[in-house]
């Protein structure tokens, strides 16, 4: 009887897993995952869907839709609002769960994509490299999608919940903040990149604690979703345990059968080292985070001068002062071909080993984040 007795005791004092799910505005998410948006093609219906079905956000990458859907038009802006559309349709097709668009503020089709998700019932805008000063300036009396700006500090999260606030009657339904440890362009000056005290680990709490205030005045809270570097659940569990409400991931679902890159873009990650993994001074104006490649060893030898702008997709790009052109390097690496492009990656791409399946890697997040799957 008293083997029986220590027996329920041990089995109610084993650690359980618990149940978790977070919110953006009234957008219940069942698990605290967030695939971030990775262009030009990488996230696309493919992905965002099978991370939606899983219980995370899927997001899709607008950058550069309109070299994926040039049979539609050779029109740079209209094949970009038509491939949008279609993404979006397709994922609604492919998924049960949420659903959202990744738009930077540097395109010069901003406002173009901007109005595509909201009236294609994307339900989050995560917006990002720039101020999105303007954004709630775009939905409509019965609009539904969210708007979520992506930040490098509390400073940039105070300056658009200001300007929200007073101008649309606009509070941010959850913040993305992205530290200098992420893939592809970075809100940071090249100096701070390594500085320890701009760490993902030092900022969240700053903001966090710059958000209280705020949300005391207007009686809701904010989320913090954080980002950049993140690759395990260890990672994850670490900022959650900081005060984040869930966590952005891009690099770990780049080497998963539903990536809509193509296999060698793929490869690329696998191949990579740790000394792969450079810090680049892209067109748009930003240091960026990507593999070294046969096409930035050129770029660095001056070799990939851009004869024109087919495009003009970036609103700051000078094509007669720039070293290259962005959108075709990033379109020629999702197709595979690192002769003429490269691709971005977080700082932890390296640690990929093996292309895996979207479930997969849920499971193996939420099992090292003690989180029921």
């Amino acid at each position: 009887m008293q083997g029986i007795v220590w027996i329920f005791i041990f089995m109610f004092t084993l650690p359980t897993k618990k149940m978790y799910n977070f919110s953006i505005g009234n957008l219940e998410i069942k698990f605290p995952i967030v695939q971030g948006g990775m262009g030009v093609g990488v996230s696309l219906s493919g992905l965002a869907s099978a991370v939606a079905n899983e219980g995370g956000v899927g997001v899709i990458s607008c950058a550069g839709l309109g070299l994926l859907y040039r049979k539609h038009s050779l029109d740079f802006a209209q094949a970009s609002i038509f491939g949008l559309k279609e993404e979006l349709r397709k994922a609604r097709e492919m998924a049960k769960g949420v659903i959202g668009v990744n738009i930077m503020v540097a395109l010069s089709n901003f406002a173009d994509m901007v109005r595509t998700s909201i009236s294609s019932g994307a339900d989050v805008i995560f917006a990002g490299a720039g101020l999105p000063l303007d954004l709630p300036s775009y939905l409509e009396k019965n609009s539904t999608t969210k708007l979520v700006p992506i930040v490098s500090s509390s400073r940039a999260a105070m300056i658009i919940c200001d300007k929200w606030v007073k101008n649309y009657n606009y509070i941010p339904d959850a913040f993305v903040l992205e530290g200098p440890a992420a893939g592809g362009h970075l809100g940071y000056k090249a100096e701070q990149i390594e500085d320890s005290g701009f760490s993902l680990e030092e900022l969240l709490p700053r903001l966090l604690d710059s958000l209280k205030g705020v949300e005391q005045k207007l009686g809701r809270k904010i989320p913090v979703i954080a980002a950049g570097g993140i690759y395990t659940g260890a990672d994850a569990k670490r900022f959650m345990d900081l005060g984040a409400s869930a966590v952005q991931l891009g690099s770990r679902f780049v080497t998963t059968n539903e990536c809509d890159a193509s296999l060698k873009f793929k490869q690329s990650y696998l191949k990579a080292s740790e000394s792969d993994i450079e810090i680049i001074q892209s067109p748009v104006g930003l240091p960026g985070r990507a593999i070294s490649s046969e096409f930035l060893n050129r770029v660095k030898n001056g070799l990939e001068k851009p004869k024109s702008c087919p495009f003009h997709c970036i609103k700051t790009c000078d094509y007669t002062k720039s070293p290259y052109c962005i959108i075709a390097a990033l379109y020629s690496a999702f197709k595979g071909n690192f002769r003429k492009g490269y691709a971005f990656a977080g700082s932890n791409a390296f640690r990929a080993d093996r292309i895996t399946s979207v479930k997969e890697t849920f499971k193996s997040l939420l099992n090292e984040m003690n989180i029921k799957y």
